[in-house]
C-alpha cells in the first residue's frame, strides 16, 4: 500500500491527463454533456418513487422520497466506479503494452473521475433534498458538511471494487455480465430505495437478518448519508455495523494483493 501511495504521487500527471481524459471523453457529442450525470440518477429517483409509491399505497409503508433520492445518487456513484473500471485496462490495452507505468493508476483514475462527478451531483441532490424538507418544515442537518468526507470513504470501497473487475476482466472476458448480474442482485439487497428502518420493521422477529444485512457495506454507506443529511435519521452504531464499516478496508487490502500480482500479465493476456 505505501509503494502504490508512492506510485501515485510519481505518476501524478498521468493520473490526472487519464481523469481529465475520462471527463471530457464521457460526454463528447452529447447535446446535454455533463448534464447526463445529474439526468440519470434523478430519472431513476422518479421512477422509484412513483413505483414504490403506488406498491406502497394503503400499506402504511413510510418511503421519503429523500431517502431515494440520496441512495439513488450514492448507488451511482458506485455503478459508476465498477462500470468504468471493468473497462479500465482491457481498454487500454495499447498503452499498457508499450508505455510502463503502475498500472492501478488506470482503476484508480476512473475511480476518481466518479468521485469527481458524484461530488458536483452532491449540489444538486442538496437542492432537492433541501426543498422536499423545507416542505415539511424541515431543514438538512448541519452534518451535511460531512458528506464529501463521507464519500472519500465510498471512494476507498469503489476504487477496491474497480481493482478486482479490471483485474478479472484481463483474464476472463465474462466478467462483465457476471458482474452485472451481481450488480443487479446486490441493488435490491442494499437499502438504496428504501431506508434501513424499513427493514428494520420486517425482520422485528428475526434479529439475525438485519445484523445480517449490516454487514454490506452499501447499508452503511447509504445510511451514513441518510443520517448525515436529514433529520430523524440516525446511523446504528452495533459491532456489527462497526465490522461493515471495516469491511471496504479488508476489501481493499485484498484487491491491491490480487491486482499487483495478476498485473505482472497483462500485456501477454490483451
Amino acid at each position: 500500500m505505501i509503494q502504490m501511495t508512492k506510485d501515485v504521487f510519481r505518476y501524478w500527471d498521468l493520473l490526472w491527463n487519464l481523469v481529465a481524459r475520462d471527463l471530457k471523453i464521457r460526454y463528447r457529442g452529447s447535446i446535454l454533456g455533463f448534464l447526463w450525470t445529474i439526468l440519470t440518477p434523478l430519472f431513476m429517483a422518479v421512477i422509484y418513487i412513483v413505483f414504490l409509491r403506488l406498491l406502497a399505497g394503503g400499506r402504511g409503508v413510510v418511503i421519503r422520497n429523500e431517502d431515494i433520492i440520496i441512495g439513488v445518487f450514492a448507488w451511482q456513484f458506485t455503478t459508476q466506479c465498477v462500470n468504468a473500471g471493468l473497462n479500465c485496462v482491457t481498454g487500454n490495452s495499447s498503452l499498457v503494452k508499450k508505455v510502463f507505468f503502475p498500472r492501478i493508476i488506470l482503476p484508480l483514475s476512473v475511480s476518481v473521475t466518479g468521485l469527481i462527478n458524484f461530488l458536483l451531483t452532491l449540489v444538486v441532490q442538496w437542492v432537492l433534498v433541501a426543498i422536499l424538507l423545507t416542505w415539511k418544515g424541515a431543514f438538512l442537518e448541519a452534518t451535511t458538511l460531512w458528506v464529501p468526507l463521507m464519500s472519500l470513504y465510498q471512494l476507498l470501497f469503489n476504487f477496491s471494487l474497480a481493482l478486482l473487475v479490471a483485474a478479472a476482466n484481463v483474464y476472463f472476458r465474462d466478467t462483465q455480465h457476471i458482474v452485472n448480474l451481481l450488480m443487479s442482485a446486490w441493488f435490491f439487497m442494499s437499502p438504496v430505495m428504501y431506508p434501513l428502518s424499513l427493514v428494520e420493521d420486517v425482520a422485528r422477529s428475526h434479529p439475525w437478518v438485519i445484523q445480517l444485512y449490516l454487514l454490506n457495506p452499501m447499508t452503511v454507506i447509504i445510511t451514513g448519508y441518510r443520517a448525515m443529511q436529514v433529520p430523524g435519521v440516525s446511523f446504528p452504531w452495533t459491532a456489527t455495523s462497526i465490522v461493515g464499516m471495516l469491511i471496504p478496508l479488508v476489501i481493499m487490502w485484498i484487491a491491491y494483493v490480487v491486482f499487483q500480482r495478476s498485473q505482472r500479465y497483462f500485456s501477454d493476456m490483451l
